[in-house]
């Protein structure tokens, strides 16, 4: 197996599959403030952790300052030798006339590269920064110069053994130049969401020598401990061991209409409209398994778990002390604060620490704004990336999904979701002698047998209850409820 560098980034070294291969010249390309000096420096004291002998040039900010900008994430520059060739002012000043006789390049590259050259000399180092290579282009006189020197530094720093990364601005015209002395290029990129809300940032390998990596755009944030990055990683199918056994909900006519209950392993979609009862649905399946010692999770992208506990306690079926026996965990997520990647990492994370069986995404909707506002494509390949590792993992998945039609023609889901669930539960209102009542019924299950019925739905302060069978009913899919001469709703909860 090849021998890796760890960068000591979280994430990064997933994308490199394993890390940088050692004794090689890395570009580090990004415009002004993507995050670039940060990055290198995490590196650097990785390797100073790993007790290697770490060299940084700065070009462009003085050492004192960049030690000041760091001191936010409580690092500093111990370990680190650093070789600060920034000229002063005073320097420049005194160089002021000559410019007016001689190049930049006859001034000033001589010594800059001379003195590049002599503390790797002396140093001996493993790995080394060059913050910023856009400096060095200013220094020579025409691309082709700056190329020569570019690619007998790399040389040089690889004969030697030293791992390097050479920092440069992506709006510079010469990148190509450094790009060509690289074994591998990483990219920076920092940008608006599409509704110009949200800051993004991602990161993108172009090249990588000798080694796959992962393509695509990897989002990642710059917060107090430094850079962490979240892979976006398509996962793989595996062998999925579904329907070991039934998740039942604990209400007898509602399991009875499903057949037993949901197979373990499988994905359900509960779609309907706003106030059809959805959430509590969903819920009443992870309570009624938490109280049998099975975890679950619930990922909430609108409602607060203080909300959600409220609303349990209201219809009798209270999950305070399943929360505190950690055997129920409520996770709010604000979709205007996370990248999907970023999103399908804290799941994995739940999952793969705590054990969960259970898992509820409320809703689809709030996940879809997440994708969109971050400008990640559509929701249906994430959608599917995030199940197919819920799939490998075993895990009984509930996907509330809001439609925005609460009568008429029926539609499942607005994105074209409806074939990624195993299993449809679907919730309607209706009106009869003017009361709007919500009404029940499966369409679809993958695994088993089940009653294809209309059930009227009730959710009251004793907990969610079902109706018999609506005899000689139709049309209630299709928004276009009739029924026979003399003929009555079958209800056993039916009100004066």
């Amino acid at each position: 197996m090849q021998k890796r560098n760890r960068t000591g980034i979280p994430g990064l070294d997933k994308i490199f599959l394993g890390g940088l291969i050692p004794n090689r010249t890395y570009l580090i390309l990004g415009t002004t403030g993507s995050g670039k000096t940060i990055l290198s420096i995490q590196w650097l004291r990785e390797g100073v952790r790993l007790g290697e002998k770490c060299l940084y040039f700065t070009l462009a900010e003085r050492k004192v300052d960049i030690e000041g900008n760091i001191e936010s994430f409580g690092w500093s520059l111990k370990g680190i030798e650093v070789i600060d060739l920034v000229r002063s002012e005073e320097s420049q000043k005194s160089t002021i006339e000559e410019y007016h006789v001689f190049t930049p390049d006859e001034v000033e590259q001589t010594g800059v590269w001379e003195a590049i050259y002599q503390a790797i000399a002396e140093n001996k180092p493993q790995r080394v920064v060059i913050d910023s290579a856009s400096v060095l282009r200013y220094l020579s006189t025409d691309t082709y110069q700056f190329r020569k020197h570019i690619l007998g530094l790399a040389k040089y720093l690889n004969r030697r053994n030293a791992t390097s990364m050479f920092l440069f601005g992506r709006e510079m015209e010469d990148a190509d130049s450094v790009a060509l002395a690289a074994d591998g290029v990483l990219c920076l990129r920092m940008e608006n969401s599409p509704g110009c809300v949200v800051g993004l940032r991602y990161m993108e390998i172009e090249k990588m020598r000798g080694s796959g990596f992962l393509t695509g755009y990897h989002p990642f944030r710059i917060a107090d401990k430094g850079l962490r990055v979240y892979p976006h990683e398509i996962e793989k199918t595996g062998k999925n061991k579904i329907g070991k056994h039934l998740t039942l909900s604990g209400v007898k006519e509602l399991d009875e209409m499903l057949g037993g209950g949901i197979e373990s392993g499988t994905t359900t979609i509960i779609s309907g409209a706003t106030g059809t009862g959805k959430s509590t649905l969903a819920s009443q399946f992870l309570i009624n398994a938490a109280n049998q010692g099975i975890p679950g999770l619930v990922i909430m992208f609108e409602e607060s778990p203080d909300a959600m506990t409220h609303r349990c306690r209201g219809i009798g079926v209270p999950v305070d002390d399943l929360i505190e026996k950690k055997m129920l965990k409520l996770v709010r997520i604000n979709p205007m604060e996370i990248y999907p990647d970023e999103l399908l990492v804290k799941i994995r994370h739940y999952i793969n620490r705590d054990g969960y069986k259970l898992v509820m995404i409320d809703s689809l909707r709030g996940y879809t704004f997440a994708i969109e506002e971050f400008g990640m494509g559509t929701l249906r390949p994430h959608l599917h990336n995030l199940i197919t590792f819920l799939n490998r993992k075993q895990i009984t998945t509930f996907l509330v999904n809001e439609v925005e039609v609460s009568a008429g023609s029926l539609k499942i889901t607005e994105h074209g979701l409806s074939h990624f669930g195993d299993n449809i539960i679907i919730l309607r209102f209706v009106e009869r002698a003017g009361k709007v009542l919500k009404i029940i019924g499966c369409l679809k299950k993958r695994l088993g047998a089940f009653q294809a019925e209309s059930r009227e739905f009730h959710i009251t302060s004793n907990g969610i209850s079902l109706s018999a069978r609506l005899k000689n009913l139709e049309g209630i899919l299709t928004g276009m409820r009739y029924v026979n001469q003399n003929t009555q709703l079958d209800s056993t909860h039916e009100s004066d």
